[in-house]
């Protein structure tokens, strides 16, 4: 069996009184690739923060690349954090309007957001510019990221989280506020990024079935902080487990090599019983 790269035993944040995750298990392995599905507020992006080791759980134990963390764990997260590639909205808006494109990406290898005084080795340049190449940025290199369409930004903050060559990559909705083709085009690239033989095993969170790319071989439904479902994709992804995760009759099917789509089961249909006439009187 591969090896473990991200284990949550009854990993539990609370907020207050809010509870955000609920006893959450859930174990990744070497060569998986996981798609987090829930309605807003289930639960999915504070899932992504506790692997992504920028939020501690308030009970449970975590551990990341074969290293456990906890109050008394003597891990250094800072040196774990260049291992883990992350994608985010919240990374996207802190990044500077002005801060060219290839800057954006490059600055990753110190974990910092706007290029300053520290060195990048030319290697560093370069391998941005591949990664940026890889998912179809190439050509906006010199752009300014304020420039950017919303889709050309979910690229460019992927190409980020790929910089530091990650073991595991953390993607927060990374197809979301995209148009169709936007949308399509990069769940193209993202079943590249899982098809490489040396890439990362890839854990994305999405509202929506029809988001999750070709290549996902796993699925974890969360629902109010809490697991309703996870396992491989053929299993966990159909009607039935859906349905309670958004609280809706749903039904699923697949449109083509690994793509689904989810909608409103139609209703059921009870089968009238034919009225017999009244009986005959004789006599």
């Amino acid at each position: 069996m591969a090896e473990p790269v991200l284990v949550l035993r009854d990993v539990t944040v609370r907020r207050g009184a809010a509870t955000l995750l609920n006893g959450v298990d859930l174990t990744v392995r070497d060569g998986e690739s996981w798609a987090v599905l829930g309605s807003n507020g289930a639960g999915k992006t504070t899932l992504l923060a506790v692997a992504a080791t920028t939020l501690s759980p308030t009970s449970g134990t975590v551990e990341v690349l074969g290293e456990t963390l906890g109050p008394q764990s003597d891990v250094d997260v800072y040196e774990l954090r260049p291992r883990i590639g992350l994608a985010s909205t919240s990374v996207g808006e802190r990044m500077p309007a002005g801060e060219l494109v290839r800057d954006a990406v490059v600055t990753a290898g110190y974990a910092v957001i706007g290029r300053g005084s520290e060195y990048y080795d030319p290697a560093d340049d370069e391998r941005a510019l591949h990664i940026l190449e890889q998912l179809g940025c190439r050509r906006i290199a010199e752009r300014a990221y304020g420039t950017l369409s919303e889709g050309e930004r979910k690229r460019v903050q992927i190409a980020r989280a790929l910089m530091t060559d990650p073991e595991l990559l953390l993607l927060d909705e990374p197809a979301a506020g995209l148009d169709l083709g936007a949308r399509e085009a990069l769940l193209r690239r993202l079943t590249r990024v899982m098809a490489d033989p040396g890439g990362p095993v890839l854990v994305m969170v999405s509202h929506h079935v029809e988001e999750i790319p070709p290549g996902i071989t796993h699925v974890l439904l969360l629902r109010a902080g809490a697991v309703v479902a996870a396992g491989p994709i053929a299993e966990v992804l159909t009607g039935e487990p859906l349905s309670r995760c958004f609280g809706l009759p749903l039904a699923v099917e697949q449109v083509g090599a690994g793509r689904y789509s989810a909608r409103l089961a139609p209703p059921r249909r009870v089968a009238s019983v034919p009225q017999q006439s009244p009986a005959r009187r004789t006599g």
